[in-house]
This record gives structure tokens, C-alpha cells and sequence, in this order.
């Protein structure tokens, strides 16, 4: 499996704003992550379900910007500014590269958010 073209489809839809889509496309399902806030998943069904909590909380989305992705054997690294007005009244405004590990399956084993 090209993991290159793996990563450009799955960044593809991130910036379109189809994050669930993205995460049940490309996870494997026993895939893990982690973030900046100490929040960890350990199944790609509860991924799903913490990005479709996050996506139903977004009230306007004021921008998805892909900077860059570099790629190398079996891990990538995307960089995206995302712009978020919240049903809550708040705004997110998040610069962060997303490190993921992938299987020769082409499916995302890991994943790791830090702040840009």
C-alpha cells in the first residue's frame, strides 16, 4: 500500500471538514491517539465518537488550512490551522501538526496531536 497517497486522501478530506469520514476511512480499528489535552482514545470506534461530538459542537467553520505533509517510511506528519466558531459561544483556533503511524494495510495505527 502507498502510504503517500494514503496520507494526501486522508488529508484531503480533513481539509473539507470531513473529519469523521476521515477517521472511519483510514483508522484501523484497534488504532490509538493522543492529544495535546490528555485525551486518549484506544479504538477507532471511540474515535469516531469523540470526532462526531466535536464535529456536532461546531457551530461555523471559519477555515481548515493544510500547510504541509511530509511523509517517511511509515509515519507522516501533517500540518493544519483549524478555525472554529462553537455552539457554546467559543472559538477554537488550533495550529497543530497530526503525527500518524501506518500499517502496510494503509490504515492509520496511531495517532498524535501536538501544538504548532
Amino acid at each position: 500500500m502507498n502510504i503517500k497517497t494514503q496520507v494526501q486522501a486522508m488529508d484531503a478530506l480533513v481539509s473539507k471538514g470531513a473529519i469523521v469520514n476521515a477517521v472511519k476511512t483510514y483508522f484501523s480499528e484497534t488504532a490509538n491517539t493522543s492529544d495535546y489535552g490528555n485525551v486518549n482514545t484506544t479504538t477507532k470506534d471511540q474515535m469516531v465518537e469523540k470526532m462526531e461530538g466535536f464535529v456536532g459542537a461546531i457551530a461555523k467553520v471559519n477555515g481548515i488550512t493544510h500547510h504541509e505533509t511530509i511523509v517517511d517510511s511509515n509515519s507522516s506528519a501533517s500540518e493544519f490551522t483549524f478555525d472554529f466558531d462553537m455552539k457554546d459561544g467559543s472559538k477554537i483556533l488550533w495550529h497543530e501538526i497530526i503525527r500518524r503511524k501506518w500499517n502496510v494495510e494503509g490504515q492509520v495505527t496511531s495517532e498524535q496531536y501536538f501544538q504548532a
